[in-house]
C-alpha cells in the first residue's frame, strides 16, 4: 500500500473521531457510558498536520469525496467496491495496481488493495 493510501486512511479515521466528538447526542451517549470526551483540538491539529503530508491533488480529491460520502477511501475486498458494492473490473487486480490508489468507476470512491 502506498504512502498516500496510508495517510488518507489515517486522515479519514481522524475525521470520523472529530465528527463523533462534535455530534452532541453521540458525545452525550459516550459520556453516559463513562467515556471522557476531550482532545478535540489535538485531533484537529493532528488532522491538519497529516493533511499537509498528502499531495495536494490527492487531498483535494479525497476532501471532495469525504463531503459526499461518510467514507471516501475503502479497501477492496473480494472483487467489489465496499462503498457501492459494484463488481470491479479484473484490471484492478493486476500486479501493477497493487500499490496504486484506485478509483471506483461507479461511485468514484478511492480504493486500495490491502
Amino acid at each position: 500500500m502506498r504512502n498516500n493510501s496510508r495517510l488518507l486512511i489515517a486522515l479519514q479515521d481522524l475525521e470520523i473521531m472529530i465528527r463523533e466528538m462534535k455530534d452532541k447526542s453521540n458525545a452525550r451517549e459516550l459520556e453516559d457510558m463513562g467515556f471522557e470526551i476531550s482532545g478535540l483540538e489535538e485531533l484537529e491539529k493532528a488532522r491538519s498536520e497529516l493533511a499537509e503530508q498528502v499531495s495536494p491533488s490527492i487531498l483535494n480529491r479525497y476532501e471532495k469525496l469525504a463531503k459526499r460520502y461518510k467514507v471516501a477511501i475503502l479497501p477492496i475486498t473480494g472483487d467489489k467496491c465496499l462503498g457501492c458494492f459494484v463488481k470491479l473490473p479484473t484490471s484492478f487486480f493486476s500486479s501493477s495496481s497493487a500499490d496504486m490508489l484506485l478509483t471506483c468507476e461507479n461511485c468514484g470512491r478511492l480504493l486500495y488493495i490491502p
